[in-house]
């Protein structure tokens, strides 16, 4: 039972990966790039090491993450007010556009997805899920 469980989190999981990836394409911006701007958006001006950190990826990639995001317009490095050897990332006006038009494409995939499930149905998977991220 758990196999199967755990097979059925991971295709859930590629499955709305792949239609988020599907409803952004048409602002060419992967995945990653996007999981990136709505998080700087969300913490407000990181450092480039928490973004590494909070993503799970090496430094080296978040730092090419933002390079591609600053290259757009998206998001601009800022020197750290508490640090000079250290550098902030913030959201540029486009990039907080951006943030909405990725979250409104997010809700719509996820509630094309999920529409299949009565309103119980969705309350108890989101309680569900919440319970196994809380918890590890």
């Amino acid at each position: 039972m758990a196999d199967d469980t755990g097979d059925l989190l991971q295709a859930v999981a590629r499955a709305l990966r792949r239609r988020y990836g599907a409803a952004m394409a048409e602002w060419d911006i992967a995945p990653g790039q996007a999981r990136a701007l709505r998080l700087v958006h969300e913490l407000e001006g990181p450092r480039l090491s928490v973004i590494a950190e909070r993503l799970r990826m090496a430094p080296r990639s978040a730092t090419e993450v933002i390079d591609a995001l600053e290259s757009r317009g998206l998001a601009q490095r800022t020197p750290d007010p508490t640090d000079r050897r250290a550098t902030c990332v913030t959201v540029t006006d486009a990039g907080v556009l951006m943030c909405a038009r990725i979250d409104e494409a997010r809700a719509v995939a996820a509630d094309e997805f999920l529409g299949g499930l009565t309103a119980r149905d969705r309350e108890e998977l989101d309680r569900i899920l919440r319970l196994l991220v809380d918890t590890r």
